[in-house]
């Protein structure tokens, strides 16, 4: 009997003890397979969401969080995440994608043409999701403010209306583009020139809106990786407002090709808007020249800038502002777009040209819009973009690019690598030696502004001196004591070292390697000769927005550039 005890007791716990063990691997395994079974069908659902995107007209994006309150535009319901489409504007939901993608057409660059040349086209209704504070067209009164899937949009003029008040005339009715007609180019137009080329016809005068008096197209260029990165959400807001044929994204398309489309459009009225750095705006001026080698001199566009970038002197000169982060809605940037005035730009050409009798290499040449500069900014500019290069990702925001730039200069107050400048160096104004001071470094201008919002030339403006100009075929040529005297500098508690006033400038590196930039491209040279020549003018947009206290020493000087303007036009 004892035996049989023992023996069922035996048993029953090596029972309990499998059991446990059961358990504890289904506790183990169960969620480690929910896991497994949750991310499989998340990445088949991210498979054939991508499908549907490639596949598309629409332009789809996805959002884990709409920045308003959202309705899907098949069944209606409030969506938290989703869909949306960069171009017409629609929001479904993850499940209603594919629906959505058949039934709402999105906006068309270009109309089917049926053989004859069409000068208008109907409404391109949306339903919901209007923007807030939108008004109706019918009766005035604000549309969206119901808690539904309400109200109507049209993609082109953006005109909104009640769903009472939308009747059967107005889905017919002719679109106007609304306000911004004078920039948006028409599918109509686009349809028109392309049956015209096949025709072999080029006189594209007597087409709408070609030959409409105040039509000034604008083509958008946006560097998605430049500054704060916001690049990516403005080439949707001017899509929504303006043709997408008119928006590009420069990380996917060169601007050579890009500006190939004012060949299509009306001489000397074309307006381009760069949303990024001053070496976006150096890259775009490129293709420009590019351009006029081509012999499309005819086709040249005027330029403006939405500055993305970190140090924006180019834009700041020309009244873009200092840096962008959303603080200014887009329908206002084009209409400053609209009202801008024409100038020049001098670009200037460097060449640099290495020392040594064995020297068989071809000399460096650079197009300068801003600056070149040899001394304690180069070497900030060197550091910052080695430091950049072997992490990027860290260089996404504008503050801690200028937070860097802070710290090399720190570092360089203590360290000095760049003392004795003038010992170096013999620097020539227009073939004349000038005799330098001790220096550390030797800045030369093109533009009024430099180191990200510091007006350079005129210091602290205690002293007399000839104003800076961008269009007068001089460089102004600036001495720095330092980066603590580029420091007081910056906020006007010294002033440069004004070594003159050039038409061509001439620096002989006779020993040693120097830090030297152009428009913030930096490296480091050894002996060589820098000549600084005038290479062109850029038609550039200046806008006379709000100005700041630093700007109204220069309020004469943009005056008399427009008035010069005017009369050459």
């Amino acid at each position: 009997m004892e035996g049989t005890e023992s023996r069922s007791g035996t048993s029953s716990s090596v029972v309990a003890d499998w059991s446990l063990v059961f358990w504890t691997l289904c506790s183990v395994l169960l969620p480690v397979l929910i896991t497994l079974w949750c991310s499989f069908q998340r990445s088949r659902r991210q498979v054939l969401i991508r499908d549907i995107f490639r596949k598309s007209k629409h332009d789809w994006h996805y959002t884990d969080l709409f920045g308003q309150p959202s309705y899907c535009c098949v069944c209606a319901q409030h969506i938290l995440q989703g869909a949306f489409c960069n171009c017409c504007g629609l929001r479904v939901s993850e499940g209603c994608l594919k629906k959505a993608d058949q039934l709402f057409l999105c906006k068309e660059i270009m109309m089917r043409s049926n053989g004859g040349a069409q000068t208008s086209m109907p409404h391109h209704w949306i339903r919901g999701n209007v923007p807030l504070c939108s008004c109706c067209m019918i009766c005035k009164q604000q549309c969206g403010t119901q808690p539904k899937l309400c109200d109507y949009r049209c993609v082109w003029c953006q005109y909104t209306v009640h769903d009472e008040c939308m009747m059967d005339c107005l889905k017919t009715e002719e679109c106007t583009f609304g306000e911004f007609k004078d920039l948006i180019i028409p599918p109509y137009y686009l349809s028109t020139i392309n049956h015209m080329r096949k025709d072999k016809r080029s006189s594209y005068e007597k087409v709408v809106p070609y030959c409409r008096k105040h039509w000034m197209p604008v083509i958008i260029l946006a560097n998605t990786r430049s500054g704060n990165n916001m690049g990516e959400t403005l080439l949707g807001e001017f899509k929504i407002l303006l043709n997408p044929v008119q928006v590009f994204d420069l990380s996917k398309i060169a601007p050579a090709k890009a500006l190939q489309l004012c060949t299509l459009l009306p001489c000397n009225t074309v307006r381009v808007l760069v949303c990024g750095g001053d070496g976006t705006v150096g890259w775009v001026l490129d293709a420009i020249d590019e351009m006029k080698i081509k012999g499309q001199e005819h086709y040249i566009p005027q330029v403006s800038i939405l500055p993305l970038g970190t140090g924006n002197d180019l834009s700041n000169t020309l009244g873009w502002g200092a840096g962008y982060a959303g603080e200014v809605p887009v329908e206002q940037i084009l209409r400053n777009v609209m009202e801008a005035d024409g100038i020049k730009l001098d670009r200037w050409k460097v060449q640099v040209t290495n020392k040594g009798y064995y020297n068989l290499r071809k000399p460096k040449v650079f197009t300068m819009n801003n600056y070149f500069s040899i001394g304690p900014d180069a070497l900030m500019a060197l550091n910052f973009h080695a430091h950049r290069e072997k992490t990027p990702s860290l260089f996404s925001s504008r503050i801690i690019n200028k937070a860097v730039y802070f710290f090399y200069g720190t570092k360089d107050c203590l360290v000095q690598e760049c003392k004795d400048l003038n010992k170096k160096v013999e620097l020539e104004l227009d073939g004349e030696r000038i005799e330098l001071p001790n220096l550390e470094g030797i800045i030369v201008l093109n533009i009024g502004y430099w180191g990200g919002g510091c007006r350079l030339w005129e210091g602290m403006g205690d002293e007399p001196y000839p104003l800076a100009r961008h269009d007068d075929g001089l460089l102004e040529v600036v001495g720095v004591h330092g980066s603590f005297h580029c420091a007081q500098i910056q906020v006007k508690l010294a002033s440069p070292v004004r070594l003159g006033q050039a038409h061509t400038v001439r620096l002989i590196l006779k020993s040693s390697k120097m830090p030297m930039q152009v428009d913030g491209e930096p490296w480091a040279q050894g002996p060589c000769t820098v000549t600084i020549t005038h290479k062109t003018h850029a038609l550039m947009l200046y806008h006379s927005g709000e100005q700041t206290d630093d700007d109204a020493s220069s309020v004469s000087e943009q005056d008399h550039v427009r008035e010069q303007t005017d009369e050459d036009v």
